[in-house]
Protein backbone atom coordinates (compact mmCIF):
# COMPACT_ATOMS: atom_id res chain seq x y z
CA UNK A 1 0.00 0.00 0.00
CA UNK A 2 1.30 3.42 -0.98
CA UNK A 3 1.06 6.04 1.76
CA UNK A 4 0.77 9.79 1.39
CA UNK A 5 3.88 11.21 3.00
CA UNK A 6 3.68 14.40 5.06
CA UNK A 7 4.61 17.70 3.45
CA UNK A 8 5.43 21.19 4.76
CA UNK A 9 1.85 22.14 3.84
CA UNK A 10 0.40 19.14 5.71
CA UNK A 11 3.06 18.11 8.24
CA UNK A 12 3.06 15.16 10.58
CA UNK A 13 2.49 16.37 14.14
CA UNK A 14 4.91 14.98 16.73
CA UNK A 15 3.70 15.30 20.33
CA UNK A 16 6.14 15.62 23.22
CA UNK A 17 6.68 17.06 26.66
CA UNK A 18 8.42 20.41 26.73
CA UNK A 19 11.58 19.71 28.72
CA UNK A 20 14.92 20.13 26.93
CA UNK A 21 15.44 16.36 27.00
CA UNK A 22 11.96 15.59 25.68
CA UNK A 23 12.47 18.10 22.87
CA UNK A 24 15.86 16.55 22.02
CA UNK A 25 14.13 13.17 21.72
CA UNK A 26 11.41 14.62 19.50
CA UNK A 27 14.04 16.26 17.27
CA UNK A 28 15.89 12.94 16.99
CA UNK A 29 12.64 11.27 15.92
CA UNK A 30 11.99 13.97 13.32
CA UNK A 31 15.53 13.69 11.97
CA UNK A 32 15.33 9.90 11.65
CA UNK A 33 11.97 10.07 9.86
CA UNK A 34 13.16 12.84 7.53
CA UNK A 35 16.26 10.84 6.57
CA UNK A 36 14.35 7.58 6.15
CA UNK A 37 11.87 9.15 3.69
CA UNK A 38 14.06 11.91 2.20
CA UNK A 39 11.76 14.63 3.53
CA UNK A 40 12.52 18.17 4.70
CA UNK A 41 12.31 18.86 8.42
CA UNK A 42 9.40 21.19 7.64
CA UNK A 43 7.30 18.10 6.84
CA UNK A 44 7.13 17.53 10.62
CA UNK A 45 5.84 19.82 13.35
CA UNK A 46 6.78 19.35 17.01
CA UNK A 47 3.84 19.99 19.34
CA UNK A 48 4.64 20.63 23.02
CA UNK A 49 2.10 19.25 25.49
CA UNK A 50 2.33 20.07 29.20
CA UNK A 51 1.59 17.06 31.40
CA UNK A 52 0.49 16.91 35.02
CA UNK A 53 3.92 15.56 35.94
CA UNK A 54 5.49 18.69 34.46
CA UNK A 55 3.11 21.05 36.24
CA UNK A 56 3.39 19.64 39.78
CA UNK A 57 7.03 19.69 40.88
CA UNK A 58 6.75 20.17 44.63
CA UNK A 59 5.47 16.69 45.51
CA UNK A 60 6.66 13.11 44.94
CA UNK A 61 5.10 11.34 41.95
CA UNK A 62 3.48 8.72 44.17
CA UNK A 63 1.44 11.46 45.85
CA UNK A 64 -0.03 12.80 42.62
CA UNK A 65 -0.74 9.65 40.64
CA UNK A 66 2.37 7.80 39.50
CA UNK A 67 3.90 7.13 36.11
CA UNK A 68 0.95 8.05 33.85
CA UNK A 69 1.38 11.67 34.89
CA UNK A 70 3.99 12.10 32.14
CA UNK A 71 1.90 10.54 29.37
CA UNK A 72 -1.81 11.02 30.00
CA UNK A 73 -2.36 14.40 28.33
CA UNK A 74 -0.15 13.43 25.38
CA UNK A 75 -2.10 10.22 24.84
CA UNK A 76 -5.40 12.10 25.07
CA UNK A 77 -4.25 14.44 22.30
CA UNK A 78 -3.08 11.46 20.24
CA UNK A 79 -6.47 9.75 20.55
CA UNK A 80 -8.23 13.01 19.68
CA UNK A 81 -6.16 13.36 16.51
CA UNK A 82 -4.50 16.59 17.61
CA UNK A 83 -1.11 14.92 17.06
CA UNK A 84 -0.09 12.02 14.81
CA UNK A 85 2.63 10.36 16.91
CA UNK A 86 3.92 10.79 20.46
CA UNK A 87 7.54 10.55 21.61
CA UNK A 88 8.14 9.16 25.10
CA UNK A 89 10.99 8.26 27.44
CA UNK A 90 10.20 4.59 27.85
CA UNK A 91 11.03 4.49 31.55
CA UNK A 92 8.09 6.90 32.04
CA UNK A 93 5.62 4.67 30.21
CA UNK A 94 3.01 2.60 32.09
CA UNK A 95 2.94 -1.03 31.03
CA UNK A 96 -0.73 -0.74 30.01
CA UNK A 97 -1.81 1.55 27.17
CA UNK A 98 -5.13 3.23 26.45
CA UNK A 99 -7.35 1.33 24.03
CA UNK A 100 -6.71 2.41 20.46
CA UNK A 101 -3.02 3.24 20.87
CA UNK A 102 0.00 1.20 19.77
CA UNK A 103 3.60 1.36 20.93
CA UNK A 104 5.76 -0.66 18.56
CA UNK A 105 8.56 1.68 17.51
CA UNK A 106 11.73 2.12 19.56
CA UNK A 107 14.82 4.08 18.61
CA UNK A 108 18.33 2.68 19.20
CA UNK A 109 18.95 2.63 22.94
CA UNK A 110 21.38 5.05 24.58
CA UNK A 111 23.69 4.40 27.56
CA UNK A 112 21.49 2.71 30.19
CA UNK A 113 23.60 3.64 33.23
CA UNK A 114 22.85 6.11 35.98
CA UNK A 115 25.20 9.06 36.47
CA UNK A 116 26.28 10.28 39.91
CA UNK A 117 26.42 14.09 39.80
CA UNK A 118 28.30 16.26 42.29
CA UNK A 119 29.54 19.78 41.59
CA UNK A 120 32.94 18.94 43.10
CA UNK A 121 33.29 16.01 40.72
CA UNK A 122 33.40 13.49 43.55
CA UNK A 123 32.15 9.91 43.48
CA UNK A 124 29.39 8.11 45.33
CA UNK A 125 31.97 6.19 47.33
CA UNK A 126 33.64 9.44 48.41
CA UNK A 127 30.51 11.01 49.90
CA UNK A 128 31.01 11.69 53.61
CA UNK A 129 28.78 10.02 56.18
CA UNK A 130 25.45 11.79 56.50
CA UNK A 131 25.77 13.63 53.19
CA UNK A 132 22.55 14.92 51.58
CA UNK A 133 21.61 13.39 48.22
CA UNK A 134 18.65 14.53 46.11
CA UNK A 135 16.53 12.13 44.07
CA UNK A 136 12.88 11.73 43.15
CA UNK A 137 13.29 8.10 42.04
CA UNK A 138 12.10 5.45 44.48
CA UNK A 139 14.39 2.96 42.76
CA UNK A 140 17.50 5.10 43.18
CA UNK A 141 16.47 6.00 46.71
CA UNK A 142 16.05 2.36 47.74
CA UNK A 143 19.25 1.25 45.99
CA UNK A 144 21.22 4.06 47.61
CA UNK A 145 19.86 3.37 51.09
CA UNK A 146 20.64 -0.32 50.60
CA UNK A 147 24.29 0.53 49.92
CA UNK A 148 24.72 3.68 52.02
CA UNK A 149 22.10 3.78 54.81
CA UNK A 150 24.02 6.63 56.44
CA UNK A 151 23.08 9.12 53.71
CA UNK A 152 20.25 11.64 54.00
CA UNK A 153 17.87 11.75 51.02
CA UNK A 154 15.73 14.68 49.91
CA UNK A 155 13.09 14.97 47.18
CA UNK A 156 14.62 16.25 43.93
CA UNK A 157 12.33 16.69 40.92
CA UNK A 158 12.70 18.67 37.71
CA UNK A 159 14.66 18.52 34.47
CA UNK A 160 18.45 18.34 34.23
CA UNK A 161 18.90 22.10 34.42
CA UNK A 162 16.60 22.40 37.45
CA UNK A 163 18.44 19.69 39.34
CA UNK A 164 21.82 21.29 38.67
CA UNK A 165 20.46 24.61 39.92
CA UNK A 166 19.34 22.92 43.14
CA UNK A 167 22.84 21.57 43.64
CA UNK A 168 24.28 25.04 43.15
CA UNK A 169 21.87 26.37 45.79
CA UNK A 170 23.03 23.73 48.26
CA UNK A 171 19.75 21.82 48.49
CA UNK A 172 21.85 18.66 48.24
CA UNK A 173 25.48 17.72 47.78
CA UNK A 174 24.84 15.26 44.97
CA UNK A 175 22.11 13.81 42.78
CA UNK A 176 21.58 11.28 39.98
CA UNK A 177 20.80 11.68 36.31
CA UNK A 178 20.55 9.20 33.46
CA UNK A 179 23.62 8.95 31.25
CA UNK A 180 21.22 8.78 28.28
CA UNK A 181 19.85 12.21 29.10
CA UNK A 182 23.28 13.78 29.46
CA UNK A 183 24.36 12.27 26.14
CA UNK A 184 21.22 13.32 24.25
CA UNK A 185 21.52 16.86 25.60
CA UNK A 186 25.25 16.83 24.77
CA UNK A 187 25.96 17.85 28.36
CA UNK A 188 28.21 14.94 29.30
CA UNK A 189 31.30 17.18 29.08
CA UNK A 190 29.91 20.12 31.07
CA UNK A 191 28.16 18.30 33.93
CA UNK A 192 30.53 16.87 36.56
CA UNK A 193 29.48 13.24 36.79
CA UNK A 194 30.66 9.67 37.02
CA UNK A 195 28.80 6.74 35.42
CA UNK A 196 27.62 4.04 37.82
CA UNK A 197 28.13 0.50 36.58
CA UNK A 198 25.14 -1.73 35.98
CA UNK A 199 26.39 -4.12 38.66
CA UNK A 200 26.54 -1.30 41.22
CA UNK A 201 23.13 0.21 40.43
CA UNK A 202 20.83 -1.75 38.11
CA UNK A 203 18.96 0.79 35.95
CA UNK A 204 15.24 1.38 35.70
CA UNK A 205 13.33 -0.79 33.26
CA UNK A 206 13.62 0.72 29.74
CA UNK A 207 16.10 3.41 30.85
CA UNK A 208 17.80 5.05 27.87
CA UNK A 209 15.10 4.04 25.38
CA UNK A 210 12.78 6.25 23.32
CA UNK A 211 9.38 4.88 22.31
CA UNK A 212 7.07 6.34 19.67
CA UNK A 213 3.33 5.81 20.08
CA UNK A 214 0.62 6.03 17.41
CA UNK A 215 -3.04 5.31 16.89
CA UNK A 216 -3.53 1.65 16.05
CA UNK A 217 -5.53 2.41 12.93
CA UNK A 218 -3.08 4.98 11.53
CA UNK A 219 -1.43 2.94 8.80
CA UNK A 220 0.66 5.83 7.48
CA UNK A 221 2.25 6.38 10.90
CA UNK A 222 2.71 2.63 11.31
CA UNK A 223 4.56 2.27 8.01
CA UNK A 224 6.72 5.31 8.62
CA UNK A 225 7.66 4.33 12.16
CA UNK A 226 8.51 0.78 11.04
CA UNK A 227 11.30 2.30 8.94
CA UNK A 228 13.07 3.75 12.00
CA UNK A 229 12.31 0.99 14.52
CA UNK A 230 15.32 -0.68 16.17
CA UNK A 231 14.51 -4.41 16.61
CA UNK A 232 17.23 -5.06 19.20
CA UNK A 233 15.89 -2.35 21.50
CA UNK A 234 12.39 -3.72 20.99
CA UNK A 235 13.48 -7.23 22.01
CA UNK A 236 15.27 -5.97 25.11
CA UNK A 237 12.31 -3.87 26.20
CA UNK A 238 9.89 -6.74 25.62
CA UNK A 239 11.69 -8.77 28.30
CA UNK A 240 12.11 -5.85 30.71
CA UNK A 241 8.55 -4.56 30.46
CA UNK A 242 7.09 -8.05 30.85
CA UNK A 243 9.11 -8.32 34.06
CA UNK A 244 7.77 -4.94 35.20
CA UNK A 245 4.18 -5.78 34.27
CA UNK A 246 4.24 -9.06 36.20
CA UNK A 247 5.39 -7.12 39.27
CA UNK A 248 2.58 -4.59 38.77
CA UNK A 249 5.29 -1.94 38.69
CA UNK A 250 5.10 1.81 38.33
CA UNK A 251 6.89 4.94 39.53
CA UNK A 252 5.65 3.95 43.00
CA UNK A 253 7.71 0.76 43.09
CA UNK A 254 11.47 0.23 43.64
CA UNK A 255 12.09 -2.06 40.66
CA UNK A 256 15.13 -2.32 38.39
CA UNK A 257 15.57 -4.43 35.28
CA UNK A 258 17.91 -4.70 32.33
CA UNK A 259 18.16 -7.02 29.34
CA UNK A 260 21.12 -7.50 27.00
CA UNK A 261 21.28 -9.43 23.73
CA UNK A 262 24.07 -11.81 22.80
CA UNK A 263 23.34 -13.06 19.32
CA UNK A 264 19.98 -14.77 19.57
CA UNK A 265 20.07 -14.99 23.37
CA UNK A 266 18.59 -12.49 25.80
CA UNK A 267 20.07 -12.08 29.28
CA UNK A 268 17.75 -10.42 31.79
CA UNK A 269 18.51 -9.22 35.30
CA UNK A 270 15.95 -7.86 37.73
CA UNK A 271 15.83 -6.42 41.24
CA UNK A 272 13.12 -5.47 43.73
CA UNK A 273 13.76 -3.55 46.93
CA UNK A 274 12.03 -2.39 50.05
CA UNK A 275 11.48 1.35 49.90
CA UNK A 276 13.72 1.90 52.92
CA UNK A 277 16.55 -0.06 51.30
CA UNK A 278 16.75 -2.66 54.08
CA UNK A 279 16.34 -5.57 51.67
CA UNK A 280 17.00 -6.18 48.00
CA UNK A 281 16.26 -9.31 45.99
CA UNK A 282 17.70 -9.94 42.55
CA UNK A 283 17.84 -12.67 39.94
CA UNK A 284 18.36 -13.38 36.28
CA UNK A 285 17.17 -15.37 33.31
CA UNK A 286 18.68 -16.24 29.92
CA UNK A 287 17.07 -17.82 26.91
CA UNK A 288 16.13 -17.43 23.24
CA UNK A 289 15.46 -13.84 22.26
CA UNK A 290 11.89 -14.57 21.23
CA UNK A 291 11.17 -15.91 24.73
CA UNK A 292 12.07 -12.58 26.36
CA UNK A 293 8.58 -11.75 27.67
CA UNK A 294 8.14 -15.23 29.14
CA UNK A 295 11.56 -14.97 30.80
CA UNK A 296 10.58 -11.61 32.28
CA UNK A 297 7.36 -13.00 33.73
CA UNK A 298 9.16 -16.04 35.11
CA UNK A 299 11.82 -13.93 36.82
CA UNK A 300 9.12 -11.74 38.35
CA UNK A 301 7.35 -14.81 39.75
CA UNK A 302 10.60 -16.03 41.30
CA UNK A 303 11.26 -12.71 43.03
CA UNK A 304 7.65 -12.49 44.23
CA UNK A 305 7.87 -15.99 45.70
CA UNK A 306 11.16 -15.20 47.44
CA UNK A 307 9.85 -11.90 48.78
CA UNK A 308 6.60 -12.97 50.38
CA UNK A 309 3.73 -10.57 51.02
CA UNK A 310 5.37 -8.71 53.89
CA UNK A 311 8.15 -7.49 51.57
CA UNK A 312 5.78 -5.23 49.69
CA UNK A 313 5.33 -2.25 51.94
CA UNK A 314 4.74 -0.05 48.88
CA UNK A 315 1.55 -1.62 47.50
CA UNK A 316 -1.09 -4.27 48.04
CA UNK A 317 0.09 -7.91 48.13
CA UNK A 318 0.87 -9.01 44.57
CA UNK A 319 -1.53 -11.12 42.57
CA UNK A 320 -0.50 -13.97 40.29
CA UNK A 321 0.26 -12.92 36.72
CA UNK A 322 0.36 -15.04 33.59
Amino acid sequence: MTIALPTPAEPMKIGTRGSPLALAQAHETRERLARAFDLPFEAFTIVVIKTTGDKVLDRPLKEIGGKGLFTREIEQDLLAGDIDIAVHSMKDMPVLQPEGLTLDCFLPREDVRDAFVALDGGSLQALPEGAVVGTSSLRRRAQLLNRRPDLRLVEFRGNVQTRLMKLEKGVAEATFLAMAGLNRLRMDAEVPHSPIGEDDMLPAVAQGAIGIERRGDDHRAGEMLAAIHDPDTGQRLAAERAFLAALDGSCETPIAGLAHLDGGTVHLRGEILRTDGTQALSGGRSGPMEDGPALGRDLARELLDRAGDDFFDWRDPPTAQG
